[in-house]
């Protein structure tokens, strides 16, 4: 078995293995190379992950070739599928020891799975999803969710600070981070329909929305996300920071995981219902605030 090539080692920073270079994975990975870290990057489509490559990345063919030799293997891939099956694509250029920071939001069950897989492969599991999207990914901005072994916090404390301006460790249960992501993403999903019902409504009256948006601005109940998300829709600029369909991806497991505790999400149920009549109506590629579309001519 070969190990990362001396070109791609630098003294005292751990060599990271970036598997998914999405929306955020690329823009996690671009934070690491600014970081000065050693990157290698994989994605199923070649071509996403390519433009790493002239900012310094080494772009791989597999993700086993990706994994071997890294210190620190980062997944930031869409659901429970595609990471188990990088997972297992990846497992020759495993070894022993490696830590395993899992960022994709795959729901407490999927988390529980990974973390036996990655014990069986004698991995360090960190449980560790992140807040934020398209731009605080690319900018190293990121609040990372990390539950795990407290032991692995020295070796990987250079790459969550390269990722996010804020780490909250958890705890020691894996799964302890995905549970608090799934509440943070339970406030970010009713927001973003909260904000997209208030357009519709406005629009429904014959108020014009800008003038909704004014009467809040600066005001106790304004935010910076119900200012910028409507401005999307307004501008008909819907470029994904967080696509709608991985949005509804999330609902499901916020919902899940609140039937498996014995808790009623009213709100979170309605936001998926109109996330999949966006999706249906052809927006699940684009940002989640087209789910203002689920509400027109309502």
């Amino acid at each position: 078995m070969t190990t990362a090539s001396s070109a791609d080692a630098v003294p005292g920073k751990p060599a990271v293995a970036v598997l998914g270079t999405g929306i955020m994975g690329s823009g996690m990975a671009h934070s690491l190379l600014r970081a000065g870290l050693p990157v290698r990057a994989w994605n199923r489509t070649r071509s996403k992950a390519e433009p790493l490559a002239t900012a310094g990345a080494t772009v791989t063919d597999t993700a086993e070739e990706a994994v071997r030799g890294a210190d620190v293997v980062l997944t930031m891939l869409n659901d429970r599928r595609a990471v188990t099956e990088t997972l297992t694509a990846a497992t020759g250029g495993l070894r022993p020891g490696q830590i395993w920071l899992q960022s994709s939001t795959v729901g407490l069950d999927a988390t529980t799975d990974l973390a036996h897989r990655a014990a069986g492969l004698g991995l360090v599991y960190l449980d560790a999803p992140v807040s934020g999207t398209r731009q605080p990914a690319e900018q190293g901005t990121l609040t990372v969710f990390v539950s795990g072994p407290s032991a692995a916090r020295a070796t990987v404390r250079p790459v969550l600070e390269a990722i996010g301006q804020r780490t909250v460790w958890v705890g020691e249960d894996p799964g302890a981070a995905t549970r608090l992501k799934l509440v943070a993403n339970t406030w970010v999903i009713n927001l973003v329909n909260s904000a997209a019902e208030c357009l519709n409504l406005s629009e429904g009256l014959g108020i014009d929305p800008q003038l909704f948006l004014d009467a809040m601005k600066g005001g106790p109940l304004d935010t910076p996300y119900l200012q910028g998300k409507s401005a999307a829709v307004l501008n008909g600029d819907l470029t994904p920071s967080f696509a709608l369909s991985t949005a509804l991806k999330d609902s499901r497991l916020i919902l899940e995981a609140a039937e498996a505790a014995g808790v009623t999400l009213d709100l979170v149920a309605a936001s998926a219902e109109r996330f999949a009549r966006a999706e249906d109506a052809g927006h699940g590629d684009q940002d989640m605030i087209a789910t203002y579309y689920a509400g027109r001519g309502a």
